[in-house]
């Protein structure tokens, strides 16, 4: 069982079985340890996301950092809880979202500009490889950013690129903290894997009737914590 009082390094994220009965999970980073997991919560819902974190306050939970994906809620959240926390964003998440937007053979010089600054995302591995990339960033802000804020267009392609555009710059202040403390994950992979593998075991049983499933779930994160 897991001391929360001497765990300070956490990953937290949620993924959908049944849309829209959700799934959020807090997992102790040092360990990859489930610390808590509920079924039919939303990350969307702010009053769900605070009354699941302030029954772990109540066990001790007190923490240093959180590693996220960036859902706006869950950032708020925490915030709220702990106004000091370090927020640390899931470097997987941007790099992946940004590849997903700018496509992958994109046709606009700006665009395969921006794509090879997410490439660089998950390979960051220290302060000059930060400082490299921020200049990159800063150069393609230059050239293009007024470009894009400018101009109205609404065809779905130049959309992905505003949003991936909108999505580095907001997430950059977070993005870097695990070169400060390497206790810090980069990512939410962890948390990732242990989903899939509770997938896995649910798909096995599929006759579950609805009203089983809170049971079922609170099963699995009581006895299934790696």
């Amino acid at each position: 069982m897991l001391n929360l009082e001497q765990c300070h390094h956490f990953v937290f994220d949620g993924t959908f079985l049944h849309r829209p009965n959700g799934i959020a999970a807090l997992m102790d980073a040092r360990t990859h340890t489930l610390v808590a997991g509920q079924y039919d919560i939303s990350e969307s819902s702010q009053p769900q996301l605070m009354e699941f974190f302030k029954c772990l306050i109540s066990n001790g939970l007190n923490p240093t950092s959180f590693t996220v994906d960036g859902n706006p809620n869950v950032i708020k959240v925490l915030r709220q809880l702990w106004p000091e926390i370090t927020i640390q964003r899931c470097l997987v998440h941007i790099q992946r979202q940004g590849l997903s937007w700018c496509r992958s053979y994109p046709k606009t010089a700006y665009a395969r500009k921006l794509r090879k600054i997410f490439l660089q995302v998950t390979r960051l591995h220290s302060l000059a490889d930060r400082d490299r990339f921020l200049v990159d960033v800063i150069e393609w802000e230059r050239k293009y950013g007024s470009m894009i804020d400018d101009r109205h267009e609404t065809g779905y392609v130049f959309s992905d690129i505003k949003r991936a555009r909108s999505m580095l710059v907001r997430a950059l202040p977070d993005m870097f903290h695990y070169l400060d403390d390497p206790l810090i994950p980069i990512s939410t992979n962890g948390l990732e894997g242990y989903f899939s593998r509770l997938k896995g075991h649910y798909r096995q049983h599929r006759g579950l009737r609805k009203e089983k499933r809170p049971d079922y779930f609170r099963w699995y994160f009581h006895y299934v914590p790696k």
